[in-house]
Parts: structure tokens; sequence; C-alpha cells
């Protein structure tokens, strides 16, 4: 089995992350339907996919001849049991429900042909658990595209304990073949691999500002303009082997201390929740969202990393 034997997909969800994954797809070659439950939805999804393929080609990250390829391999549809019945690939990105995934997965199960693969987009929630009620989980595994899906290179496929080593890696390669940076999670852990480095950063940032060593504002300032400035090109153990792992170990050692070691997130996130500053959505949260536009921020993202694409195709 390889990447040609994916000819068809669907794409269960059309919020942040359905439309951006099925227009990779198609890019890919890789004929995608946008799953919704309403004809509304699924039209939307369908416009945002489209969309999307556009600003790729008028950015220079897909040829023209790719680009209205892919236009006309997208397409959508409100009728579930026909479209999953007949694709050779599904990815699931509904809302982080454990027990909805699982009925949805066992439904899909019942319903797609004995070959096909089911595919879950969550961010963390296990893949194991999810594939419980499936007759065949070894074709069940994480496919977690990063947000913004048409953008961020990085796709995480995780391995359920019963998930077969030949799925994970045609994944893989299709997944590459799409124009993606595919990387195999060998275990099904919380928070896979990508959160984990994440989280164990946040909860650090928060107990900085928290034990007042720094400021909001300062800590995001520290992470863009050093670290993870150079991150896209020069990953953690190769600055560990660079530095050197006598000293590194050495610095590693005395910083471990001091850090925030508890298993739980600080109290300080917990009474930012608790007194109901929830960030954007309330107006508050680290930041006062009455003097900062979210939509800006989003926007200042998009275009940095349009620029690093268009800097690597370059080269």
């Amino acid at each position: 089995m390889s990447k040609d034997r994916f000819q068809t997909a669907a794409v269960i969800g059309t919020g942040m992350m359905g439309p951006g994954i099925a227009g990779t797809l198609a890019l890919g070659g890789v004929r995608s339907t946008i799953l919704s439950r309403t004809e509304e939805g699924a039209c939307k999804g369908l416009e945002d996919a489209r969309r999307q393929i556009r600003l790729l080609e008028e950015n220079g990250l897909a040829d023209a001849a790719r680009a209205m390829r892919a236009l006309e391999l997208v397409d959508c549809s409100y009728g579930f049991d026909s479209t999953i019945a007949r694709v050779d690939l599904v990815i699931e990105s509904a809302p982080e429900n454990m027990e909805f995934k699982q009925n949805l997965f066992a439904r899909m199960d019942s319903i797609a042909k004995p070959d096909a693969v089911l595919a879950s987009n969550t961010s963390g929630l296990s893949i194991t658990a999810i594939a419980s009620l499936c007759a065949r989980p070894e074709r069940v595994l994480t496919t977690h595209f990063w947000n913004p899906p048409h953008l961020m290179p990085l796709v995480e496929i995780v391995k359920g304990e019963k998930t077969s080593a030949e799925v994970a890696s045609d994944i893989r390669e299709l997944l590459a073949h799409c124009g993606k940076v595919p990387v195999i999670v060998k275990k099904d852990r919380p928070g896979q691999l990508g959160n984990r480095l994440q989280m164990a950063l946040v909860r650090e940032a928060v107990n900085i500002v928290a034990e007042g060593i720094a400021d909001v504002e300062d800590v995001d300032m520290a992470a863009k303009s050093g670290f993870g400035l150079r991150l896209p090109v020069y990953g953690i153990f190769e600055h560990q082997d660079i530095v050197g792992l006598d000293m590194a170990l050495s610095i590693v050692d005395y910083v471990a201390q001091d850090l925030y070691n508890e298993p739980h997130a600080p109290e300080y996130y917990k009474r930012k929740v608790a007194a109901g500053e929830l960030g954007v959505k309330s107006g508050k949260g680290f930041y006062d969202w009455s003097r900062k536009s979210a939509d800006e921020v989003k926007a200042r993202r998009d275009r940095f990393v349009l620029e690093f694409l268009r800097s690597q195709k370059a080269t």
C-alpha cells in the first residue's frame, strides 16, 4: 500500500481545521469532500478551502496548475453515510469530546470500506481510547494538523496501541506528498509530541509571571525575539549538541531545581479562569483585549508563516 492508494478522502468539520485539511489533501491530488451536518455548513467549508488554496497560489506556495486541480478536487456534502462508505481516508476534526469521538468512530468503522483508514485531528485525546469501540482499530490513528492547517507544515501521526505500522507509514508518505512535514509519535500519550513541548513552556511562562520574575509582555517578547526566532531552523537537540552536552547538562541541572514542576497547572492560571478572565472570548486574559486585536495578532502570525514558507521554497 502507498500514497497512491488514497484517491478519495472525507474531512469532517468545517471550523478552523477542516477546510485547511481538505485543501491540503486536494493539493496532493486526493479528491476531498468536506462533510458537515448542514448544507450551509458544507458550502461555507468549501468556500474557506478554496480561498485558502488560492492564498497559497498567490504566495507562490502552489503553482497555478496544482492549485487549479485542487480547486476541482475539493467538494462538500452533508450526506454522512454515503460519503464515508466510498472514501479511502477519513479525517475527523470535530469537538474534543471523548464519548462523541468514540461513537463517531464506531459508526464510521461500521460504514467504511474494510481497508479505509480513519484518522482523528485530536490535539490531545488518546487515539487508543477513541478507537476502543472499533472492530478494526489497526486502521485508526491520529493526524494532528497544527493550526492554521493550510499554512503550518507539521502533522503529528500518533499510533494507538493497535495501529498498524504499515498504515502509519502510508499516511506519513501521503502527507509528505501533500507538502506537509509529518512526524511519527510512537506512543499514545497525553499531549502527543508538540503539545507536550508547548505545555512545558506554557506552565513555566505562567510561573515566571506568577512569581514576578517578568511581565506578560516581556515573557512573550523573550520567546518571540530569542529562542523562538531560531526554532524553525535550529532544533532543540541541535542546539544542545552544538553548545556541548557537558556544559548543557550542568545548566539543566542547575536551572531545573527552580522550574515549576507540579503535576497540575499553576494556581495563577486557575485564578484567572475562576475570575472569568478567559482571554479573547471574555475580553481579558493575560492581556486586555479591549486594547489589542486578536485578528491583527493572527494576521501577523499568518504573514510571518507565509514569508518563512516562501523563503524556504526559494532555497
